[in-house]
């Protein structure tokens, strides 16, 4: 199998984790405006989508305040709480050896940027998209063309899209890549559900994959 032109990334449950920062986030801001508290997996189940396409329908129109409350939170502490899963730095690092990559999340942009600084990866990537920084977030096509437009690549079935849940697969698609699930979408209703172009356990599995790829034979 040939190697992927271009591979882009999620990132919070693809590469790191960064749920407690949420959580705390989430907890503060649902105690502000006297809302019951979430748990993890409540988290994992049902943040997907970015905070301004999601606030809305949670907190209606006091969701500018939540969204202020939030944000003020999760800067108090997501680089504290924030690790990299495991195998992410092996994978990422076989990874760039096969292709540029960069991540599109929808994670605000700053605080995606911020925390690639803090785990000092932001050599492995060509560019790092969130959530505020393309015309639309994820699942739109928006913020992976932005992505490849700034690697001066075009989208196509050779980018890899690889992400965690169901709306990853969408916004794959959307951009016309390859949409690679990392994991089992276990809190999105499955692989079935994601149904993705290829699957990969963990980042190890995806590492090993990439390492077997056929790669380009040097020029001259």
């Amino acid at each position: 199998m040939t190697a992927p032109s271009a591979i882009l990334f999620d990132w919070d449950n693809t590469l790191v984790d960064g749920w407690e920062a949420i959580l705390r986030g989430l907890n503060a801001t649902f105690a502000a405006h006297a809302m019951p508290a979430w748990s993890r997996d409540d988290v994992l189940r049902h943040v997907r989508r970015s905070l301004n396409d999601s606030f809305p329908a949670l907190f209606g129109s006091r969701w500018e305040d939540a969204r202020d409350i939030f944000y003020r939170e999760v800067r108090a502490c997501h680089l504290e709480v924030l690790a990299p899963l495991p195998g992410t730095a092996a994978m990422l690092a076989a990874a760039g050896a096969v292709a540029p990559l960069s991540v599109v999340s929808n994670k605000q942009g700053p605080l995606l940027r911020a925390e690639a600084a803090h785990l000092a990866w932001n050599g492995h990537f060509a560019t790092l998209v969130g959530a505020g920084d393309a015309s639309a977030d994820k699942p739109a096509a928006a913020p992976l063309l932005l992505a490849l437009e700034r690697m001066g690549l075009p989208p196509g079935p050779g980018v890899w899209y690889v992400g965690d849940t169901v709306l990853d697969m969408q916004a794959a698609r959307a951009a016309g890549c390859r949409a690679v699930l990392l994991g089992q979408a276990e809190h999105d209703g499955g692989v079935a559900a994601a149904a993705p172009d290829a699957v990969f356990m963990n980042a190890s599995a995806l590492r090993a994959h990439l390492v077997s790829l056929d790669r380009p034979a040097p020029i001259g």
